[in-house]
C-alpha cells in the first residue's frame, strides 16, 4: 500500500489533505506507545523533571479538543475543559497524570480525534480561510489551515518526545 496524504472521500481536497497528516501522526502515536506499561507511562525521564508520557498524550488531546472548538467557532464546553484540562496547572506546568491508563488516555484522545474527523466533513476549503484566536495570555490569532497543520506538528513534536522517554526508561530498567 502507498503513503498518499488524501482525505475521506466526503472531505474537500485541501482539507482532507490536513485531515490526513492528523489522523496518520494520530495512527503513529498509538504506535509509539504500544504496549506501555504504567511505571512507563507515568515515568519523567532520568532525573525526574520531565513530562510524562502520559502527560504529554493528555496535553495533546486538549490542545486538540481546544482546536475542534475552535474550528466550530464555539467555546469549549466546561465539562469537557473540566475532564481534559487545564493546559497548565498553578506553576504553568503540564498538570500531573499517574495512575491513568494507557488504554483510558488513548480512549479519551479518540474521542476528541473522531469529533476533530467529523468537523473536517463539514469544513470547506474556504473555511480554511477563516481567523481564529488561540492562546491564553497572549493571544495569537491564526487561520483554522494552520490550526490542522498545528495539530499535526504538534502532535509529531511530542512524539520524539516520548520516544526520547521511552529510550531512557528501557536503558534504567
Amino acid at each position: 500500500m502507498a503513503f498518499d496524504l488524501k482525505g475521506e472521500s466526503n472531505m474537500e481536497s485541501v482539507v482532507g489533505i490536513l485531515y490526513s497528516t492528523v489522523k496518520e501522526n494520530f495512527q503513529r502515536l498509538k504506535s509509539v506507545t504500544e504496549e506501555m506499561e504504567q511505571e512507563e507511562l507515568d515515568y519523567h525521564g532520568t532525573d525526574g523533571k520531565f513530562n510524562s508520557a502520559g502527560q504529554l498524550i493528555r496535553h495533546l488531546a486538549y490542545v486538540d479538543l481546544n482546536w475542534v472548538y475552535r474550528i466550530k467557532d464555539e467555546p469549549l464546553p466546561g465539562v469537557l475543559e473540566e475532564k481534559y484540562g487545564p493546559a497548565l496547572n498553578e506553576n504553568d506546568q503540564l498538570p500531573m497524570v499517574k495512575g491513568v491508563s494507557l488504554q483510558e488516555l488513548l480512549s479519551d484522545y479518540e474521542k476528541v480525534y473522531e469529533m476533530f474527523r467529523s468537523e473536517c466533513t463539514y469544513l470547506t476549503d474556504n473555511d480554511l480561510d477563516k481567523v481564529v484566536t488561540f492562546g491564553n495570555e497572549n493571544e495569537k490569532q491564526a487561520t483554522i489551515r494552520w490550526g490542522i497543520w498545528h495539530i499535526s506538528d504538534h502532535n509529531r513534536y511530542h512524539q520524539a518526545h516520548i520516544n526520547q522517554l521511552r529510550k531512557w526508561y528501557k536503558g534504567e530498567h
